[in-house]
């Protein structure tokens, strides 16, 4: 079986690599209530996106309609956005009635953004699957589109609106259970006393807001925990540049930084050499993994008692789940039973379970390794290298 062969054999029941633990599990039984049912080791489809009789055995979701579908990015230029960007298009691949996928990448641009939609519209695309970094900016554009008759799929990042009403569904994961999962974490590493600095995405994102609202809801607990920084959080958009700018300056204004969570573990952890200059030791570290954070652990954590550190799944995997969502409205499949993602634990440097902390020194430290994805498909993401849908049928 060729190394591409395996990845496909393995992303209908989205199985991790070998080291996910319990995170297969969860994601394997939301799998099965989305009615995605077992990959094989070939795609789906002859290549031609010719129209097909009935819904597909293998994947449900996929019915015999034909359409076109779309994956629009607020902001496409981080690895996160460049792995999801990879597992989308082989989700569409895997469906024959899929006769056209696109790719818009609206470059952390609202006003780009939207006129991304726009003419995803004015092309006559079936289907749109949006990750809308604006937030409630883009609810106006989406719901435009929803109107026109598109099909129009957001996830991860609410716009605001209703199912229904302004777009046909929005996909989503419980944040607020991730803060409460690392709240929970940095509590009892630091034995409920110290300061804590929060970094976020973009200003006003609901991911981020949902986030420090499941830290306070444990924090509240521990009257010695203090968040430090900018309230609610520390705004980074996600980028790794400007997280380093932003953990340099928190660096320089507090001489007591006993724990950090982030939503985006690789940019975080581009920030390290941060810590290094001012002097001082990586503190406990609560985030999304990434393979630096791992790495970086496994080579520092000796040398620094107070490393520790506490993951989620990063969850770029989330983007299929939309994918088949979309496809099944657009097609007429069955339509996936859920909505919602549930978070997941990933790394515990203190338990070890579900795991110890992962590193793959083969692959990029941008590598993100609960991603489902298989070291080759990992590597060319991370080299901007993205199948075209004939390519993988």
């Amino acid at each position: 079986m060729s190394e591409k062969s395996h990845g496909w054999a393995r992303r209908g029941l989205r199985q991790r690599r070998v080291t996910i633990g319990v995170s297969a599990v969860a994601a394997l039984s939301l799998a099965v209530a989305a009615c995605s049912s077992s990959s094989s080791s070939s795609s789906s489809g002859s290549g031609s996106g010719s129209q097909t009789n009935a819904v597909s055995s293998k994947y449900p979701w996929c019915g015999p309609k034909q359409a076109s579908i779309a994956l629009a990015d607020g902001f496409g230029d981080n690895t996160w956005r460049e792995l999801t960007r990879y597992s989308a298009v082989t989700v569409a691949a895997q469906c024959p009635s899929v006769t056209k996928y696109v790719y818009a990448n609206g470059q952390g641009n609202t006003q780009k953004a939207i006129s991304d939609i726009n003419s995803l519209v004015a092309q006559g695309t079936t289907a749109i699957v949006d990750f809308p970094d604006a937030g409630k900016a883009m609810l106006p554009v989406l719901t435009k589109a929803y109107q026109a008759g598109t099909i129009v799929v957001p996830y991860r990042v609410f716009p605001g609106g209703t199912g229904g009403q302004n777009y046909n569904a929005y996909l989503s994961t419980n944040f607020t259970s991730a803060g409460v999962l690392w709240g929970h974490d940095v509590a009892t590493a630091l034995n409920g006393k110290g300061n804590v600095v929060f970094l976020g995405g973009p200003p006003a994102n609901s991911q981020s807001l949902a986030e420090y609202q499941g830290l306070q809801s444990v924090f509240k607990n521990y009257p010695g925990i203090h968040v430090i920084g900018q309230k609610p959080y520390n705004v980074t958009n996600w980028d790794p540049a400007l997280t380093q700018q932003v953990v340099a300056s928190l660096l320089s204004k507090y001489p007591k930084i006993d724990a950090v969570v982030s939503d985006f573990g690789t940019a975080l952890a581009a920030s390290f050499p941060q810590f290094q200059k001012a002097g001082r030791q990586i503190p406990v570290i609560a985030t999304e993994d990434g393979n630096s954070l791992g790495c970086d652990y496994a080579s520092m954590h000796a040398n620094d008692p107070n490393f520790k550190l506490f993951t989620v799944s990063s969850q770029t995997w989330m983007v299929e789940y939309a994918m088949r969502y979309a496809v099944a409205l657009a097609t007429k499949g069955h339509v996936p039973s859920s909505t919602v993602v549930p978070q997941q634990n990933y790394e515990n440097s203190v338990t070890g379970s579900p795991n110890q902390p992962v590193c793959d020194k083969t692959l990029p430290a941008t590598a993100i390794m609960s991603s489902g994805l298989t070291p080759a498909e990992q590597q060319a993401a991370l080299k901007g290298v993205i199948p075209s849908l004939s390519s993988l049928r």
